[in-house]
């Protein structure tokens, strides 16, 4: 789980990154404190069911002939990510966290990546009381499944 700024280069989408740190100053050689597309794909090997990119435009990529759509969701499934979650434009942090905890709470009970963020999505959606703006499709709308939906520890 990724709860971090997210970086997309349409113009060089393996640059896009997840920003870890951000370094006082950048030297030549030196980390950047950026986990970008390109170094998940040299450098990064995992076996997970699932990946969660909660983190601003991070299931977006460029469109690249004969290759699909490049970007953080690809290198990560690459990588050997069964499934990543991303979302598709900015997101709330406050929200955010709201369908997050639901979304976890779905994965503790065994559902597969995509139920749980549906149950997680329809909770935001349902919410009554003062602060009914999470149900707009806006704040939860925007996080979408990509790859193959297991059950944690299910394989396929």
């Amino acid at each position: 789980h990724f709860s971090t700024h997210g970086f997309l280069d349409p113009k060089s989408p393996l640059d896009s990154a997840l920003v870890l740190s951000m370094p006082e100053r950048l030297e030549g050689g030196r980390e950047n404190g950026l986990l970008q597309a390109w170094e998940i794909l040299e450098r990064v090997r995992l076996e997970a069911d699932l990946v969660v990119l909660s983190a601003c435009s991070s299931g977006l990529g460029t469109e690249l002939s004969g290759e699909g759509l490049v970007g953080l969701t690809r290198a990560f499934n690459v990588a050997g990510a069964r499934s990543v979650i991303a979302s598709l434009w900015e997101v709330s942090d406050q929200i955010t966290v709201e369908l997050m905890t639901e979304l976890y709470r779905g994965l503790r009970d065994g559902l597969p990546a995509a139920e749980a963020l549906r149950r997680a999505q329809l909770s935001l959606i349902s919410r009554r009381g003062s602060d009914t703006r999470s149900s707009a499709p806006y704040y939860w709308a925007t996080f979408q499944v990509f790859g193959a939906s297991v059950r944690p520890g299910e394989s396929q």
